[in-house]
C-alpha cells in the first residue's frame, strides 16, 4: 500500500519543513516506505517554493509543485491529487496544526471499510472568527449539501485513491472538494483528533475569502438557494395578502385612518431586497456558467520540482 500526502502551501516558508519532518517521522512508526509527499504552492508570496526545491533535493519521495498564480486551496488540492499515485491519498494543512502524530488513527478507519475519514477537532485552535466560519461552514453542508449532522468535516482526511481520482474528473473553475466527494461516496467517517496551536503566521483567509468559500460551496453543487428564494417569496406574498386584508378591515372601522407611509416604505424595502438577492443568485449561476463554458483554469502550473518533472501536467 502506497501512501500520498498532498499539501496546499501558502505563507508557510517557516512551518512547511518542519510539516515534512514530521510526517516522515510519524512513517517510520510502522515502517511505511512507500510513499510519497507532493506540496503545492499556491503561488505565497514569501519564499516557500525555494524551501519546497530544497526538500525535494533532500529525498526523491518529495514533489513540488507551483502554480502560476493562487487559486485557492481546493484547485491546489485538485492539482497535488492529478500527480498522485498512491492507494491512500492524506490531505492536510502547511501551518503545523494538523496532528499529524494521530494520522494512524484516520488510517486505521479508513481500512474498517470506509471510503474516507476525516479528522474532527474537539478544539478548534482558532480565532473566533475563523470558528464561526467554520460552524457556517457545517450548516451550509447540512442545508445545501445534505451533509449529516453527526459529520464534521475539516482540511484533515484521507480517501481511497478511487474517491481521489473521481474527484480530479471535474473540470469546471469552480471545485469544492467536500461537495465533490459527497457526491461520489456515503461511506464517510469522523475520527475525533486534537488541534495544535499555529506555530507561525496567520490564517490565509480573510472574511472575503471565507465568504466566497460558502457561496462557491452552495451554488457549485445544489439549487437550494433559489428553491429558498421561491419559499420566501411565496411568504412575503403571503404576508403582503393579509397585510392588504387587515388595512382593508382597518379602513372600514376606522375611516379617518390615514395609512402611513412607513409601512409602506418598509415593506417596498423587504420586498426590493429580496428581488435584489435573488436577481444576485440567479446572476452568480449565469456567471458561473458562462465562465465553465469559456474553459477557465481550475489551475495553472508554473513549474514542478522533484521525480516527476518531467511528466506533461501543465494546465487543468
Amino acid at each position: 500500500m502506497k501512501i500520498s500526502f498532498v499539501i496546499p502551501c501558502y505563507g508557510s516558508e517557516m512551518t512547511i519543513e518542519r510539516v515534512v519532518f514530521e510526517i516522515l517521522e510519524v512513517l517510520k512508526r510502522r515502517e511505511i516506505m512507500d510513499y510519497e509527499i507532493i506540496l503545492v504552492n499556491d503561488c505565497s508570496p514569501d519564499g516557500v517554493w525555494e524551501v519546497i526545491q530544497k526538500l525535494t533535493k533532500q529525498n526523491q519521495k518529495i514533489k513540488g509543485i507551483c502554480l502560476a498564480k493562487n487559486f485557492g486551496q481546493h484547485a491546489a488540492l485538485l492539482a497535488g491529487y492529478h500527480y498522485c499515485t498512491g492507494d491512500r491519498i492524506v490531505s492536510l494543512d502547511d501551518d503545523g496544526q494538523t496532528p499529524m502524530d494521530e494520522f494512524y488513527q484516520l488510517l486505521d478507519k479508513l481500512e474498517e471499510g470506509y471510503d474516507a475519514v476525516y479528522a474532527y477537532y474537539y478544539e478548534i485552535k482558532q480565532t473566533a472568527f475563523r470558528r464561526f466560519g467554520t460552524w457556517m461552514a457545517k450548516k451550509m453542508g447540512e442545508v445545501m449539501l445534505h451533509q449529516p449532522k453527526d459529520f464534521y468535516a475539516s482540511s484533515f482526511y484521507i480517501a481511497r485513491d478511487f474517491v481521489i481520482k473521481e474527484m480530479i474528473k471535474y473540470e469546471n473553475s469552480y471545485p469544492y472538494l467536500f461537495g465533490l466527494l459527497l457526491r461520489t461516496t456515503n461511506k464517510i467517517a469522523c475520527v475525533p483528533t486534537h488541534h495544535r496551536e499555529r506555530v507561525h503566521g496567520k490564517s490565509g483567509y480573510s472574511f472575503k475569502k471565507l465568504f466566497l468559500l460558502w457561496v462557491n460551496g452552495f451554488t457549485a453543487f445544489s439549487v437550494k438557494p433559489l428553491e429558498i428564494g421561491i419559499y420566501m417569496g411565496v411568504v412575503l406574498a403571503l404576508m403582503g395578502f393579509l397585510y392588504a386584508i387587515i388595512t382593508i378591515i382597518r379602513k372600514f372601522l376606522y375611516v379617518d385612518i390615514v395609512v402611513g407611509w412607513s409601512s409602506i416604505i418598509s415593506i417596498l424595502l423587504i420586498l426590493g431586497g429580496m428581488i435584489l438577492i435573488m436577481l444576485g443568485l440567479i446572476g452568480e449561476y449565469v456567471g458561473r456558467i458562462y465562465i465553465s463554458i469559456n474553459n477557465a483554469p481550475q489551475y495553472v502550473i508554473r513549474e514542478v520540482t522533484g521525480t516527476f518533472a518531467e511528466d506533461s501536467h501543465e494546465t487543468v
